[in-house]
């Protein structure tokens, strides 16, 4: 099972509070989208990963 994380194949995660662990962001403020859907970090962990699915992890900037 591939994913795709942020446009590049990823190796497979049962869920998506996994994978954001396995990207080394565990305890990070990011912001998560599976397949165009934004996901809160409290759906995380109930939020099952397939094969082909796009998601997106994105970190906030700051900056002007």
């Amino acid at each position: 099972m591939k994913l795709i994380v942020n446009g590049e194949p990823h190796a497979p995660a049962p869920d998506l509070a996994t994978l954001v662990e396995q990207l080394g962001l565990a305890g990070t403020a990011v912001a998560t989208a599976l397949n165009g859907r934004f996901v809160p970090v409290a759906a995380r962990a109930a939020t099952p990963l397939a094969e082909g699915d796009r998601v997106e992890v994105l970190a906030p900037m700051q900056g002007g």
